[in-house]
């Protein structure tokens, strides 16, 4: 499986296949009058590219990202405040047409931040993971930039991990955007089989974020 380029960190900083994300946390903080809520924080997402020059793609990005965390903070118990989370990308997409490395990446690295902050409730942790259907055939899971070319289906699977009896009855899927990468449709077994792959792979994303808060001498036992 392809999480060679996998870090977890106390910095959040996530990198997946050949991508790489940076996320902080600010808040609760005062918010401005226009945006507070009465009955929960306002959760404020922004993503700046590489380049440094807000797009449209990454205004979208942050859009997707905002919805995909947002269900496993518990924003009601500060009302009245902003959660502010800020995510740089460290690197380019491999291919133009392949950016779910990518924003598997920010997601992850957005969860680490918030983990991090250790100041907003949260339900559980959101983990994501890219997956790729090659013209062979074949389902990857984090594609690297040499496969990522023979990629025909692909998209970012994220699910909501809880700690519990067992990882696999406590993860649900909040978010994918599996789509075919050329003209025409895509089999819904195709999306089925990629979820089950992305869910398998999940565990190990998720285990590594766990044991980035870890003491070393407990790391050895996830």
């Amino acid at each position: 499986m392809g999480l060679r380029g996998w870090m977890a960190r106390r910095d959040s900083h996530s990198a997946s296949g050949d991508t790489a994300a940076l996320a902080s946390v600010s808040g609760p903080i005062e918010v401005r009058l226009a945006a507070e809520l009465a009955s929960q924080a306002t959760f404020d997402v922004s993503v700046r590219p590489l380049s440094n020059v807000p797009s449209t793609e990454s205004k979208s990005q942050a859009a997707t990202i905002r919805s995909t965390i947002a269900p496993s903070l518990i924003l009601t118990k500060n009302p009245r405040t902003l959660i502010q989370l800020v995510i740089r990308t460290l690197s380019p997409s491999p291919t133009p047409r392949w950016t779910d490395g990518l924003v598997a990446a920010m997601i992850n690295a957005s969860s680490l931040a918030l983990l991090n902050a250790g100041s907003i409730p949260m339900r559980g942790v959101v983990c994501a993971i890219a997956v790729g259907k090659t013209r062979h055939g074949d389902l990857v899971a984090d594609p690297d930039e040499r496969t990522a070319i023979e990629i025909v289906q692909g998209g970012c699977f994220a699910f909501m991990v809880a700690d519990g009896a067992g990882l696999e009855s406590n993860s649900t899927t909040v978010w994918t955007n599996w789509k075919s990468q050329e003209l025409g449709t895509f089999d819904e077994n195709d999306l089925i089989s990629a979820r089950e792959v992305a869910r398998e792979s999940i565990k190990e994303v998720y285990a590594t974020m766990k044991s980035s808060f870890l003491p070393k001498d407990d790391k050895m036992d996830i």
